[in-house]
């Protein structure tokens, strides 16, 4: 894989990531890796620091401008040191995924130091079965989901026994820190550059919007969603899990075969996604009811994002993404009927190219200078109590064949999705190795009982599943979820790990 080309300097929606960011509400990616056999921690060490050529972005860390003039900057780490970003952990043997859980909470609940590069791993020993993980965080503004799916590639392999190594390259000097004076003169030099920049976004994705809805199938579609948009922008009616949170991370999760939701897919005529968001949907539903909410006529809106990135954008850093507003009535039980209202909203959303425009005004934000842009992010947003969006999901696609560490065979992926302003509850979702992993970030005061919420969404799925007249997939199903209640599994899923 080829070396990425490094901006030195963030853009507008990447620096927003660390304006934005609280304690109560940390914006830092993530997930659990769990691996057959354990991997030698030194090794382990040994074998990222001879990829760290690759990855110079994990080499870097954070430099603010003077006032704040410019985005903050990419500076190489003089001090850089790969064993303060790996560590060892070790739990009471034999650890299942009760206290994996409970450890990935923890780790993932603290903001990263910001004194150096932005992302670290931790190596979980004593898993029940002779097995490891592996935790690992890196911040939002470094990478979204698509770009951090192919920073795995660089740093899992494609075969237990990997071709070797080429030969690293000679180090090179270091370029000299600039000045105080030349530190200033460039972010004001680059504060006029990135405006510039956006503004030229801003008339570029209007006019590609503007011949996209030349096209007849986009003008219907963005008739049908225009009378949405102005409640899509409005405050949601709030959920037990809104409210203003602790910064306490849970997380949970579920696995699912990939084939059954391809099956589901093709049986209900629509995509993996409307298989994702009917499944959680139904889940809420059955959480909201337990919490004594009256579901008539309330609806779920779920921030969906969308990544705008291009296929010769691939391996890039950074974030290329918008979202779409996806509204769900949570009292429309039917499961069929729900993936059918799910699809129609989604594609003509799609089609009216919703997420494209909502970029363009993110482009717009991103023309006001870095001053003005840091000094929103010092609002007191944690504590809104009406948030736009009652929860996030977001699926990522993912290789469908086995990844390896140190030989040892990546048998499950569980991503986290940050959470926070009043959000208490996010999905992540990654298909990998013919199966489906749903990590479910939750806030520990806003929802301390996640765990119903991950039960809830086996019932949701299995229910699917069978209104779509879709048979169980014979394979086995990996790794009981965090002592989940025995509630809507199948009897007959042969677990591992």
């Amino acid at each position: 894989m080829a070396i990425p080309n490094l901006n030195q300097r963030l853009s507008s929606l990447d620096a927003s990531f660390l304006y934005f960011e609280k304690k109560e509400s940390t914006l830092h990616i993530g997930g659990v890796c769990v691996f057959e056999g354990e991997i030698p921690l030194d090794d382990f060490i040994e074998m990222m620091e001879s990829k760290m050529h690759l990855l110079p972005r994990y080499q870097q860390l954070i430099r603010t401008d003077p006032l704040n003039l410019g985005h903050p900057t990419w500076d190489f780490d003089q001090n850089f040191n790969i064993r303060n970003h790996i560590s060892r952990i070790d739990i009471d043997a034999p650890g299942g995924d009760k206290e994996l859980s409970e450890l990935a909470g923890n780790i993932f609940t603290p903001m990263m130091d910001r004194s150096k590069p932005l992302w670290d791993i931790h190596l979980v020993y004593g898993l029940e079965g002779g097995n490891c993980a592996m935790i690992s965080r890196v911040h939002h503004c470094m990478v979204d989901g698509v770009s951090g799916v192919d920073l795995l590639k660089i740093v899992l392999d494609f075969s237990p026994d990997p071709a070797p190594l080429p030969p690293k390259p000679e180090a090179q000097p270091r370029p000299p820190q600039p000045d105080s004076a030349r530190r200033l003169f460039d972010a004001v030099l680059s504060s006029m550059q990135e405006g510039m920049n956006r503004w030229m976004d801003f008339q570029s994705g209007l006019l590609n919007l503007t011949q996209a809805l030349t096209v007849e199938s986009s003008r219907q579609s963005m008739r049908k969603v225009t009378p949405d948009l102005p409640r899509l922008i409005s405050p949601v009616s709030p959920l037990p899990f809104n409210g203003p949170g602790s910064g306490e991370r849970k997380f949970v999760w579920n696995t699912f075969s990939f084939s059954e939701a391809r099956s589901i897919r093709g049986a209900l005529k629509g995509t993996v996604n409307d298989v994702v968001l009917t499944a959680l949907s139904g889940a809420v539903m059955r959480y909201a009811v337990e919490h004594g909410v009256d579901i008539r006529g309330r609806m779920l809106r779920v921030m969906v994002p969308v990544s705008l990135r291009q296929d010769e954008q691939r391996g890039a850093l950074g974030n290329l993404v918008s979202v779409l507003p996806v509204e769900i009535p949570l009292d429309m039980t039917d499961p069929v009927e729900r993936f059918n209202y799910i699809n129609s909203k989604t594609s003509a959303m799609k089609n009216g190219r919703v997420a494209e425009g909502l970029n363009i005004f993110s482009a717009l934000m991103g023309v006001l200078p870095p001053p003005l842009q840091a000094l929103l992010g010092t609002i007191p947003t944690a504590g809104l109590s009406l948030p736009p969006f009652n929860m996030i999901s977001t699926n990522v696609p993912g290789p469908q064949v086995p990844l390896y560490s140190m030989g040892r065979k990546m048998i499950r992926y569980y991503p986290y999705v940050p959470i926070g302003f009043s959000i208490g509850c996010g999905c992540a979702i990654m298909s990998y190795d013919q199966y489906l992993f749903f990590g479910i970030t939750a806030d520990g005061k806003t929802m301390p009982d996640v765990e119903k919420l991950r039960d809830s969404l086996y019932e949701s799925f299995y229910e699917l599943r069978k209104a779509a007249g879709v048979e169980e997939t014979k394979h086995k199903v990996m790794g009981a979820a965090a002592g989940r209640s025995g509630r809507g599994r199948k009897k007959s899923a042969e677990t591992i790990g």
